[in-house]
């Protein structure tokens, strides 16, 4: 029988991150940290945004080692930074986001890279331009892109020194900035 040791390696990673982000979820969910009563409506928001987010992320991760294509938009044939983004937020919440980086960056809410919740989209200059790369921030300092020629989906860590120095901002995306 044959293994596949990179696929093996991939799904170890995966399950890991999931649990980390489901311990996350789990440990934030926790009743004395709920300032909320289970019935009010402020409740029920907070476990909506809490399950768009879970949505968002576990939908990012299904494209785990698709190869980067510039100009990319399927899995098929590859995706690049922006396609990865739009057929995300496209499959997890049937939104529609603009084709690239800079033209989303325009969308939704501004917010602070201290406020950043898993699902926002993290913003970078990788081109000498801003807005020229997007992920989608997963929690823990981490964000899932697609990164560039050679390279595939994969998570990373934005405490490294080139993504630390080329941030240019994050976005909020909401149901009612992505109707078109």
């Amino acid at each position: 029988m044959l293994i596949n040791v990179s696929r093996l390696k991939r799904n170890a990673t995966l399950v890991l991150v999931a649990a980390a982000l489901q311990l996350s979820v789990c440990h934030q969910a926790q009743a004395s940290d709920n300032p909320f009563p289970e019935s009010s409506t402020a409740f029920s928001k907070l476990q909506e945004i809490k399950q768009r987010a879970s949505d968002l992320t576990m939908k990012a991760m299904d494209f785990m080692g698709i190869r980067y294509k510039r100009g990319g938009s399927t899995p098929e044939n590859g995706l690049d930074c922006s396609g990865f983004v739009r057929l995300v937020f496209k499959d997890a919440l049937g939104a529609n986001l603009p084709r690239t980086a800079a033209e989303i960056s325009r969308v939704g809410e501004n917010i602070d890279q201290k406020d950043l919740q898993p699902g926002d989209l993290v913003f970078y200059n990788t081109l000498r331009r801003g807005f020229s790369h997007v992920g989608i921030y997963l929690g823990d300092n981490k964000f899932i892109h697609s990164p560039s020629a050679g390279g595939q989906v994969r998570i990373e860590s934005m405490d490294i020194a080139y993504w630390k120095n080329r941030f240019n901002g994050a976005r909020r995306i909401n149901d009612n900035d992505t109707k078109q």
